[in-house]
């Protein structure tokens, strides 16, 4: 009891942020105990024993990691992202040559000895937005300066974008546009991030066509935009989840009842917004939504708050990752967007994606953490820029 208190003392940052933290991984856990059922029956397992030595490990190692890193000065990932992009680009480019396929794609490197699966890109998101914070903080004095500030600023983005890209379309797609978020707010010409946008539109018609999934790309964007053109087997993922939402109703069928489960593919992890709703209904669904919302809204105040531009960059570029994910998630389930393999944050199953995740959050809640201790009596006008580090 102790010593519950004495972690509870060192508990710091936003106490929404924290709320919605427990909120998200008790969610997870129940609605991953009844979406596994299938899963477990193919490798031989209980679903209490799939849950306990799997998932529910990754949940606890998670909630150890937001609390571990919030403990640590955010200014410290300054330095932290210099090794992280010096690991994630040869890592990106191992993974799209040698990497484990899994599902039609390589995006999955296997760790030798325990043989486990490591995701490259959840590493390359936190890598590259936290070096894009602090280059954006160390060039806010030749921000407009093309040599200076922007060829190295976006020769990092296109790099991680066009590797990521190769084999998971939807990731590089949400990185790519957090990473404009933050040239806006870190105040590149909007000329200069229309070039971006332009370079990276190109870049993207080339893998979507000629890329070794180019095949794969077409296929789900035909489905989503001509399903009544399509034959069953391509649209059965989606066809699946829209049952699973129109089982529901307003109250779903209760935890533990759904039946789509048996047929979705992936029902704990793409798709793990769908249980969410069969079972637990429209309420159920509108919590998770209003969730994503405060854990936004929250962000925004930390980074209209904070006095460092680095921390307020950086809590903008990992709030923006996190929501514009959960959403993206949320809306390939209700039928909004073509399929893609994007896990709902904190909720979905998945080692990596919930580790990094985590220390997303923790990193958030550290920012969080220097405001409340140093600025607790400093107002910052919203909008603004914060001083420079």
């Amino acid at each position: 009891m102790i010593a519950i208190n004495q972690i509870l003392d060192k508990t710091k940052g936003d106490r929404w942020i924290w709320l919605i933290i427990i909120l998200l991984s008790l969610i997870s856990i129940l609605t991953v105990y009844s979406a596994t059922g299938t899963y477990a029956y193919k490798v031989n397992k209980t679903v209490e024993k799939v849950l306990l030595t799997k998932h529910l490990i990754f949940v606890i190692m998670g909630i150890g990691m937001i609390y571990i890193a919030h403990l640590l000065d955010y200014k410290y990932y300054a330095g932290i992202s210099k090794v992280l992009m010096i690991i994630t680009i040869p890592l990106l480019f191992y993974t799209a040559v040698f990497g484990a396929n899994i599902n039609d794609a390589s995006r999955w490197v296997k760790i030798p000895v325990i043989g486990l699966t490591f995701q490259t890109s959840d590493l390359a998101k936190l890598a590259l937005i936290t070096f894009l914070a602090r280059m954006l903080t160390k060039k806010q004095e030749n921000i407009k300066d093309v040599k200076e500030a922007f060829v190295p600023i976006m020769g990092s983005v296109c790099v991680v974008f066009a590797l990521i890209a190769w084999a998971n379309l939807s990731t590089a797609i949400m990185l790519f546009g957090v990473s404009i978020l933050l040239l806006i707010i870190g105040r590149i010409s909007i000329k200069q991030i229309s070039i971006v946008c332009a370079g990276g539109a190109v870049l993207l018609l080339f893998i979507v066509f000629l890329g070794p999934r180019a095949g794969t790309y077409k296929s789900r964007v035909n489905s989503f935009l001509h399903p009544e053109k399509q034959n069953s087997d391509k649209t059965y993922q989606a066809d699946q989840s829209k049952i699973a939402l129109a089982t529901g109703g307003v109250f779903g069928k209760g935890p533990g009842n759904s039946t789509q489960r048996n047929f979705l593919p992936h029902p704990y992890s793409d798709f793990i917004f769908a249980i969410i709703v069969e079972e637990y209904g429209l309420l159920g669904a509108m919590t998770v939504i209003v969730l994503y919302l405060v854990l936004l809204y929250r962000c925004v105040r930390i980074v209209t708050q904070s006095p460092k531009a680095f921390g307020a960059l950086l809590a903008a570029g990992l709030s923006f990752s996190l929501t514009i994910q959960a959403f993206a998630n949320m809306a390939v389930a209700v039928g909004l967007g073509p399929v893609t393999g994007v896990p709902l944050p904190l909720v979905s199953m998945g080692g990596t994606s919930m580790i990094f995740t985590s220390i997303a959050f923790g990193i958030i809640l550290s920012v969080s953490r220097d405001v409340e201790e140093k600025n607790s009596n400093k107002k910052v006008v919203v909008g603004e820029i914060p001083a420079i580090d």
